[in-house]
């Protein structure tokens, strides 16, 4: 299969550069994917596609200050862009301009806030010691600056805003966009409607941005990350499909989690690292349904979309939603993804 069967035309005037002031007013895309019907919504109105016992599952990662602007020895300036810890003060990093980023190499952010760089990595990234005095959060904090989008251009004014509601776990490089619609208040009538909800923990690296540079999809390597799975979140799924009622997945994130921890047939509780890559002739074993932003042409998320929906009509979705205005990406508009033979109003 060819990256280029995943690539639609997109006005660069409909790439959301801002959240809306209210998260759960964006519009959504409803699709009943049987049947081929797509219909226009305001976000809030998902509530009417849920029934009482299904469930909602969240990935409740926190996107940390990632980006860290520095100076070389030599006083040039140089960006660190943390990836993912792996234990002992190293983080695997990106460096821009990596060029010249050879072991050895020091780059300071403050005083006594500094790192090393030690190898270089797959993917082109680094590993990097880090040296501070305090915590490594506390300096991160001060320093580090949220890892927005390439594709984001605009300075974004209030940073929780690129944080979900229910964001918990610090280890993302970027947030789990399909749950930034979501508000307190919306949560709470689903709760009342009888939907339920649960999180799973999958921290977002650098492959959410990566572009796919092979010709066959079949040859691309995702980068790992790492997920944690709880017991009791298993229980309530391995429930409520015994009862025949929906998961419903929140964002290509917990979608990943989820069919990870299935990789054998069975939902397994625990964690680990996964690279699973899920793009068209994959066969779900967990998700009955999605919910999930507008993602960029010929990437692996809109890949993993094609797989729920098939892929011509998954491009002639995307391409209706460029006649119809949506605003694409992080902070963009969403859609619902569902089998109408399998719930659903």
């Amino acid at each position: 299969m060819l990256v280029t069967d995943f690539y639609y035309d997109l006005p660069e005037a409909q790439i959301a550069q801002h959240p809306l002031d209210k998260r759960d007013m964006s519009k959504l895309m409803a699709v009943d994917v049987q049947n081929h019907v797509i219909t226009d919504k305001c976000f809030r109105e998902i509530i009417d596609f849920l029934e009482a016992g299904d469930v909602l599952v969240f990935n409740d990662t926190k996107v940390i200050p990632a980006r860290l602007l520095g100076r070389r020895e030599t006083g040039a300036k140089i960006e660190v862009f943390l990836l993912k810890d792996t234990g002992q003060d190293v983080w695997e990093v990106l460096v821009k301009p990596g060029r010249k980023a050879l072991p050895g190499t020091k780059i300071f952010f403050a005083g006594d806030f500094y790192c090393e760089i030690m190898e270089k990595t797959d993917f082109g990234g680094r590993l990097a010691k880090f040296y501070y005095a305090g915590s490594f959060k506390e300096n991160i904090n001060k320093y580090g600056a949220m890892p927005l989008p390439p594709y984001i251009h605009e300075k974004l004014q209030d940073k929780e805003r690129y944080q979900t509601v229910y964001a918990k776990h610090e280890g993302s490089v970027a947030a789990p966009t399909a749950g930034l619609h979501f508000t307190p208040e919306l949560l709470q009538d689903l709760k009342n409607k009888g939907v339920q909800t649960c999180f799973v923990t999958l921290h977002v690296g650098i492959g959410t941005f990566r572009p796919v540079s092979v010709d066959r999809i079949e040859e691309h390597k995702m980068h790992t990350e790492s997920y944690t799975l709880a017991q009791e979140v298993v229980d309530i799924i391995n429930c409520a499909k015994q009862q025949g009622k929906r998961v419903i997945a929140v964002g290509t994130t917990a979608i990943r989690t989820l069919e990870s921890a299935a990789s054998s047939g069975i939902l397994v509780a625990g964690s680990g690292q996964t690279d699973i890559f899920i793009y068209p002739g994959y066969k779900f074993k967990v998700v009955d349904a999605i919910v999930t932003n507008f993602h960029l042409p010929q990437s692996t998320l809109l890949m993993l979309v094609a797989a729920y929906m098939g892929k011509e009509f998954a491009i002639e979705a995307y391409r209706l939603a460029v006649q119809r205005d949506y605003r694409f990406f992080s902070f963009g508009d969403a859609m619902f993804l569902y089998n109408k033979n399998n719930g659903g109003n």
